[in-house]
């Protein structure tokens, strides 16, 4: 036997040994084990939702904040997200105008500076301001003459939830219409509030990491099922529809950018 088998056999041999040792032999040396790879880790979700009584929750039955309430839950179902809060500032009543003025509030301030998302709820009240001033004399055109003051402070509302966190998703749920009952003789109620939504969403698509999420057809020939005794605000079952949606528009294209 020549020299070099002399050597080379027991060191062979000692490789191995050493290989059937490890525990993963040579695929351990070749690949990482399982346990070495990455995993997801849950991160909280801070949301704040602003607006007018579709924030607040009036309808609710139980005072739980309406659709937040049902959004909180399913969101919390994710396995990207840790924990998720709301903070919730939705007044009754209130109109573009009066939401705007809200934005200066520290506490709100300081909430969405701290926020990763903003939903917001409004245009309702204004449309409603049109109709009491025209009562007597309603028509298409006050609708639509009213459209570029409306567009001109939700676009102010954007810039300024921009100014105080430049980064925070931005998510404004479009109008549904609750007049069905109080306006049947004026037909054009549907064009009205078909227009009002598409001043949202253009508003709304100049601004990056922002979405309009559409609720209008959810409320559509459903209104005795899904509407309060009112016949304005959603009952329970209305709120939980409304977060379906905006749930779904919330992880559509990973919008949140959380793992599912």
């Amino acid at each position: 036997m020549s020299k070099m088998k002399k050597w080379f056999i027991p060191l062979l041999a000692s490789v191995a040994l050493a290989l059937s040792g490890c525990s993963h032999g040579i695929t351990g040396l070749l690949f990482k084990p399982a346990s070495n790879e990455k995993k997801m880790v849950p991160v909280p979700l801070h949301i704040v939702s602003i607006g007018d009584s579709l924030t607040e929750g009036v309808g609710d039955s139980k005072g739980r904040g309406g659709y937040t309430y049902y959004l909180k839950n399913e969101l919390d179902a994710l396995k990207g997200v840790k924990k998720t809060t709301i903070a919730n500032y939705g007044v009754k009543g209130n109109r573009t105008d009066q939401l705007l003025a809200r934005l200066q509030d520290e506490k709100i301030r300081k909430s969405i500076k701290d926020s990763d998302v903003v939903m917001i709820t409004i245009g309702g009240n204004d449309m409603m301001k049109v109709l009491r001033e025209n009562i007597s004399n309603l028509n298409k055109q006050e609708f639509e003459a009213a459209i570029p003051g409306y567009k001109q402070r939700l676009d102010q509302i954007f810039r300024r939830i921009r100014a105080i966190n430049p980064d925070v998703k931005i998510a404004l749920v479009g109008l549904y219409n609750p007049f069905s009952k109080w306006l049947t003789d004026i037909k054009e109620v549907e064009q009205m509030l078909a227009a009002w939504n598409d001043a949202s969403k253009e508003v709304a698509s100049r601004y990056k990491n922002t979405i309009f999420i559409p609720v209008a057809d959810i409320f559509e020939n459903n209104e005795d099922e899904l509407l309060y005794d009112d016949h304005f605000h959603p009952n329970d079952e209305g709120y939980k529809r409304m977060s379906k949606r905006i749930y779904r528009y919330l992880l559509k294209g990973n919008f949140l950018g959380i793992p599912k």
